[in-house]
């Protein structure tokens, strides 16, 4: 039986005995949302993060920082996960889909200053499946527009490009997601990180439940005891949401932060692995990686190439499984085709995004060690043998 717990062998058990035993008070310490806040902001070497209880909501919390709402139009490609277009949708304003590139899966530059308008407020390319988008260009456009930029590197922890930034650490905002799937997690989480102390001020009030005591750096909201047990005291500053991540869910996440680039090289050897197999099949064209880019790989995403052969998807797929295979996964239906932005929404034009979706095989990265990476290489090999 495979082991389910391999990931969690860190210190997170000793810091969540330190939250209860804290009776969720802080330490001498900090709390682990601070602890886990200043690791992520040192690793990234930026200078404000801020947690909350998802990556979707992180979303939704920068692109209320920019000021975004009804009226406006916020561009994201139309191949992500559809929370991206809900958080578009919770600050009021319109979704426009941009199209990807047909060799990197990812935002195209030149389809996205063709959807720039007069109601364009701000940009937010994905870093899918571990690929980091071309962010020169896309910032270029960004600036010479006035546009703000978050960047959803939900799929992305330490992915680089030519320039050696870390994908998030480029645009006003960088947004991840700490959900059970990712390289890192929390169960359930976010967090995003800034340079711009306004940002992040209005960032960790919008997800603190409106506190005007919080600050960029703190969430805290008693700051003195004798003000805030006033009867005269005035607490909240504005509308809020209550998008704060638990101390119990911080605890994990510090902990699995201490590891972050063990959990992201494991990833990147099992694609390594995959991408050494698939190479020299005509089945399959692999998510190209740029030149001088690091692709950290929170899933192998390859496109699929079995109907010259007559090759079905879902065949190809069972045939794996029964070798022994992870369960290969289907990319996320465009966002504009998913029913609830269908009756909302005008459909985009992204013809590359339309045939990527319905060919993208995307296989398992999250292997512990060399003995169950084996497993998937093995399956893959015979099932391509069968296939030939």
């Amino acid at each position: 039986m495979t082991d389910k717990g391999w990931k969690f062998t860190g210190n997170e058990r000793k810091y969540l005995d330190d939250v209860l035993k804290s009776g969720f008070g802080a330490s001498e310490s900090g709390t682990m949302n601070e602890r886990l806040e200043n690791l992520f902001a040192d690793i990234h070497n930026k200078k404000f993060a801020i947690t909350a209880n998802s990556g979707t909501s992180t979303l939704h919390m920068a692109l209320y920082s920019f000021g975004v709402g009804p009226g406006d139009e916020v561009l994201i490609p139309s191949l992500t996960v559809g929370m991206c277009g809900f958080a578009v949708w919770q600050s009021g304003a319109t979704p426009i889909f941009v199209d990807v590139l047909p060799d990197t899966f990812l935002m195209d530059p030149k389809d996205l200053k063709k959807k720039i308008s007069k109601n364009s407020k701000a940009v937010m390319p994905v870093h899918m499946y571990g690929n980091v988008c071309d962010m020169e260009s896309i910032m270029e456009i960004a600036n010479e527009n006035n546009l703000y930029v978050v960047e959803d590197s939900a799929e992305c922890f330490l992915g680089l490009d030519n320039k050696s930034r870390i994908a998030g650490t480029i645009g006003h905002v960088g947004s991840w997601s700490f959900e059970g799937s990712k390289h890192v997690t929390t169960s359930e989480g976010g967090i995003v990180l800034t340079d711009d102390e306004e940002i992040a001020i209005k960032m960790r009030q919008f997800g603190g439940v409106g506190f005007k005591n919080i600050t960029a750096q703190s969430g805290k909201v008693r700051i003195s005891r004798d003000n805030f047990q006033d009867p005269n005291w005035e607490r909240h500053n504005i509308f809020a949401y209550n998008y704060r991540m638990p101390e119990l869910c911080a605890a994990v996440g510090l902990a699995q932060c201490e590891r972050l680039e063990k959990f992201v090289e494991l990833r990147v050897t099992m694609a390594q692995q995959y991408m050494e197999i698939i190479t020299d099949s005509e089945l399959f064209s692999p998510q190209k990686t740029q030149e001088g880019f690091k692709n950290t790989y929170w899933t192998f995403a390859a496109k699929f190439l079995g109907d010259k052969f007559n090759i079905e998807w879902q065949e190809f797929r069972k045939k794996y499984i029964e070798f022994g295979g992870d369960g290969i996964y289907a990319a996320h239906q465009l966002v504009y085709n998913e029913p609830c932005f269908k009756n909302y929404y005008e459909s985009g034009n992204t013809p590359v995004a339309e045939d990527l979706q319905k060919r993208l095989m995307l296989f398992t990265t999250n292997q512990k060690d060399e003995s169950e990476r084996m497993i998937q290489i093995n399956a893959l090999e015979k099932t391509l043998k069968f296939f030939k």
